[in-house]
């Protein structure tokens, strides 16, 4: 080989190695830098996003604007804790306590949690679209205006909550206990109900087009005031002498429905 191609081969293999140790020296300072963010003291907008903090115990604290994107949260504690804003989209929460938390306009974009737990916390205008927050508790929660859509809730518990405004169109609720919930304006378009609890329910306003409701039990629930209900839909519902139909709407002959111990 001439000595002139020889130099060029030289010259090529330096800036091949020139690279390869600038790349191996990016991946270390922003590697360092990701592991020193997860560092971070708690506070008000810290950035915890893709951290694992699992186990965490953070109760009373201060945690508004918070950033948990894609983090890991199973089985910690935010009791009492202000995480209004904050951002924990496609965070894992499985058995995770928010009890008595503010988490006002918080972001559950896809976040999975599997018996979380949200009972009387502040909700308001929360977005859980798309969420797996199966067997959760939401016992008297304030989830006036939240976004449960297309969110999977089943066999959760929304006893006593207030979820006035709230969209849940698309969202699989089979099996949901809806006791003595404040429902007013609740959007229910096409969602899953099927043996849902709402006897005794007050449905002033709420969307019920298309709404699956088998064997959804409507016993001295008020669906008078009901938007987009129809014979199909009642039919396959139970309820009995005490429930409230729409005009035009007839109590089917089925009801009151047998015991369901499926």
């Amino acid at each position: 080989m001439s000595p002139n191609r020889l130099k060029m081969s030289a010259g090529m293999l330096g800036k091949g190695c020139g690279l390869l140790a600038g790349a191996w020296l990016a991946v270390m300072v922003f590697g360092s830098a990701a592991e020193a963010k997860c560092q971070d003291a708690p506070g008000p907008r810290v950035d915890w996003a893709g951290c694992s903090k699992a186990r965490i115990m953070l109760t009373g604290e201060d945690l508004s604007g918070t950033n948990f994107h894609r983090s890991l949260l199973t089985l910690s504690d935010f009791g009492g804790s202000k995480l209004v804003g904050a951002n924990l989209s496609e965070t894992e929460i499985s058995r995770t306590r928010f009890e008595k938390a503010d988490l006002s306009k918080a972001n559950f974009t896809k976040a999975l949690g599997w018996r979380a737990n949200f009972a009387e916390a502040i909700l308001a205008e929360a977005n859980f679209a798309s969420a797996d927050m199966n067997r959760s508790n939401f016992a008297k929660s304030r989830a006036t205006g939240a976004d449960f859509q297309k969110a999977e809730l089943n066999r959760s518990d929304f006893s006593g909550a207030n979820l006035e405004r709230a969209n849940m169109a698309k969202a699989e609720l089979a099996r949901v206990v809806f006791q003595q919930t404040a429902l007013t304006g609740v959007d229910f378009n096409h969602s899953n109900l099927s043996r849902a609890q709402l006897s005794g329910a007050m449905l002033r306003d709420v969307n019920m087009e298309g709404a699956y409701l088998y064997l959804t039990q409507f016993s001295g629930a008020d669906l008078s005031g009901a938007k987009g209900l129809t014979q199909t839909q009642v039919d396959m519902a139970c309820g009995d002498a005490q429930t409230k139909l729409p005009s035009g709407i007839t109590v089917p002959k089925t009801w009151p429905c047998a015991s369901d111990d499926d």
